[in-house]
C-alpha cells in the first residue's frame, strides 16, 4: 500500500537532536509549535508515533493530507 501524507503537530520547538530523528520528513517550526509532514505507510505512520513518544514529546494534532495538494501549515514563520 503507497504511503499516504501525514501532518504531526508537536507541542513546542525541537531541538536539533530531535529533529534529526525525523529524516526523510519535513520539519516546520510555528508559533509555539513543531509541524512534521511526511508521506508514510500505516507501519510508518505508527513508528513515527512511538518515536514522538520516546522523545517525550506532545502530539497536539494528527490530520491526513489531500494527497493532490503540497499542504504547507498556515502558520508557518518565514525568515524575514
Amino acid at each position: 500500500m503507497p504511503g499516504r501524507r501525514y501532518e504531526f503537530r508537536l507541542a513546542g520547538r525541537l531541538s536539533e537532536r530531535a529533529r534529526d530523528a525525523f529524516a526523510g520528513m519535513d520539519v516546520v517550526e510555528v508559533p509555539a509549535q513543531t509541524v512534521l509532514t511526511g508521506t508514510v505507510d500505516d507501519a510508518e505512520m505508527h513508528s513515527v508515533l512511538a518515536l514522538i513518544q520516546s522523545l517525550g514529546l506532545q502530539v497536539v494534532s494528527m490530520q491526513r493530507l489531500d494527497a493532490n495538494r503540497e499542504d504547507e501549515p498556515r502558520d508557518v514563520e518565514r525568515p524575514g
